[in-house]
């Protein structure tokens, strides 16, 4: 069966150099984004309740830009103001940079790894004195706490805003070729508004493995997963599927 039409789970594309929109010009398909989950900001009132003194560490491990917006946003709400000596341990240079939204770059101590929480490891073994905070997600990743228990390093597990699933009520009677999803909350919000949803002759496209692993134990057939050796980005999976079904010289 021809693919004409694919949701992205994800918001549209601010730019109009998008691969996926190059995707649906070449292949000559539909392409829509709609998010299936949204992130909300835990309140002051309930992160008071954490008992966690912000103040209290020396060191801020911030892992993506949800975690610096709402680090900085708990700090207004607690009418914290981050002392100029704080350090900043960021998972990649774009985040780092991120933070110039709120603090004066060169004048802060920032760390920043690669990509990956991994990358952070070799860096902040070089600072086991400091107290860090690690603001999260309600559905943050295990391993970033386990490495940080491995290292036996001394850190708060601070919540300070939550993977909530979107209202996809309007979509009861639209019908695409394929969904993709980037993340298990993904799936979790498809079951969540369409309780009865049936697969039948959709195709379920997946990024990254705890992904695929949702699509499964969710009772779906997994048809295109990325990233592989192979096709290392979605947009890479998704052109090969639909050049092969469709045809597409």
């Amino acid at each position: 069966m021809k693919v004409k039409s694919i949701l992205v789970s994800q918001p549209k594309p601010e730019s109009d150099k998008s691969p996926y929109l190059d995707l649906a010009k070449k292949c000559n398909i539909k392409i829509d984004f709609r998010p299936f989950i949204h992130i909300e900001g835990v309140t002051g009132i309930d992160f008071r309740k954490e008992r966690i003194a912000i103040l209290d560490h020396t060191a801020i491990i911030l892992t993506s830009r949800n975690a610096v917006d709402h680090f900085f946003r708990m700090c207004v709400e607690m009418r914290v103001t981050v002392p100029e000596n704080m350090k900043y341990f960021c998972i990649s240079e774009s985040t780092a940079y991120y933070l110039q939204k709120y603090v004066q770059y060169r004048k802060r101590k920032i760390f920043h790894g690669k990509q990956t929480f991994t990358d952070l490891v070799d860096i902040l073994k070089k600072h086991k004195g400091e107290i860090f905070l690690l603001p999260c997600s309600d559905r943050y990743k295990e391993e970033i706490p386990d490495v940080l228990d491995e290292l036996k390093l001394n850190y708060t597990k601070a919540i300070m805003y939550k993977t909530v699933c979107s209202d996809l009520s309007d979509l009861a009677n639209v019908n695409f070729d394929i969904l993709v999803f980037f993340s298990p909350s993904g799936i979790k919000s498809l079951f969540q508004n369409f309780p009865k949803f049936k697969q039948n002759k959709t195709r379920i496209a997946a990024f990254g493995p705890t992904t695929a692993k949702a699509v499964k134990e969710a009772g779906l057939n997994l048809d295109i997963h990325a990233p592989t050796t192979k096709f290392p980005s979605m947009t890479m999976a998704l052109e090969d599927y639909i050049i092969k079904i469709n045809k597409v010289k």
